[in-house]
């Protein structure tokens, strides 16, 4: 049962992944709820509060978040957690190894975009308005593999995925640590976390296709990068069900991606505060 165990506490710490925002306040586990033959294997919440994610691309708007609902299950070895699927290859008393499946998430920032018109000024005098107009990107179908590991010195997460729709025909490699401190009834759990983007990844979401390209809008071909983000989240339990929730998060976008026309900031700062319940 350890290996299960740890890949909900791995996966799912903290509990709420507030997806639209990348922000994950914890909500860690109970005393005793790990016990053989007392545990559900259904992971049923609702968050509400309010929380927002910028948005680096121009033209965009941020993205909001009021409601989040967090659902998943976690079978001895398949499991599904908010659109990520998997099953266990490896059950170790160390560590636990997954194949999984999962969304893309640079696609997200892609759906609040608008269109501005600039005027172009030269020695002839003032031409035409041309368009600032964000192209739109797919969501990719990736499949991979990952490692979770755990102990008194916090949680490791290490992921490797290959872009399988052939949306993008990149990979992209991930490494998460946190560790969560408890103090009677609060929760905290500071994270560190780097992605590594190939070059086909970060040229599909922040490149400029000569097609898209105008005077207001430069061609433009990204190579591969790493991000880096940090992150602190807390909980206060309330009752057995429901628990204060807050998180902050920033995250450095890569140098190629922040070199790209599409983007106006070379960041993403999330944060939300509310209350979460647990079926």
């Amino acid at each position: 049962m350890r290996s299960k165990n740890r890949l909900m506490d791995v996966r799912r710490a903290p509990f709420f992944a507030v997806a639209a925002l990348g922000v994950t306040p914890c909500v860690c586990a109970q005393p005793g709820a790990h016990e053989i033959g007392t545990e559900s294997p259904w992971r049923i919440g609702l968050a509400f509060g309010y929380g927002e994610r910028t948005n680096p691309l121009v033209q965009s708007d941020n993205l909001p978040v009021l409601v989040d609902v967090d659902v998943a299950w976690y079978g001895d070895r398949w499991f599904f957690d908010n659109g990520d699927g998997g099953r266990t290859l490896i059950d170790h008393d160390r560590f636990t190894l997954n194949a999984i499946g999962r969304f893309n998430s640079d696609r997200v920032f892609f759906s609040m975009t608008d269109t501005e018109y600039v005027e172009i000024f030269s020695f002839a005098g003032t031409m035409p308005p041309e368009p600032i107009e964000v192209p739109d990107r797919d969501y990719a179908v990736e499949a991979g593999v990952e490692l979770l590991s755990d102990g008194e010195w916090g949680f490791a997460q290490v992921s490797a995925s290959h872009d399988v729709s052939d949306t993008h025909g990149g990979y992209e490699l991930d490494f998460n640590f946190g560790r969560t401190f408890r103090q009677q009834r609060w929760f905290v759990e500071p994270s560190f976390g780097l992605s590594y983007k190939s070059a086909d990844l970060n040229n599909y979401y922040w490149g400029v296709r000569p097609e898209e390209s105008n005077l207001a809008l430069a061609e433009y071909e990204a190579g591969a990068g790493v991000n880096v983000r940090a992150g602190i989240s807390a909980s206060y339990q309330l009752t057995p069900n429901w628990r204060f929730v807050t998180a902050l998060r920033y995250e450095r976008l890569n140098n190629e991606a922040a070199a790209s026309p599409l983007a106006a900031d070379g960041f993403v700062k999330s944060g939300f505060a509310g209350f979460s319940f647990r079926f």
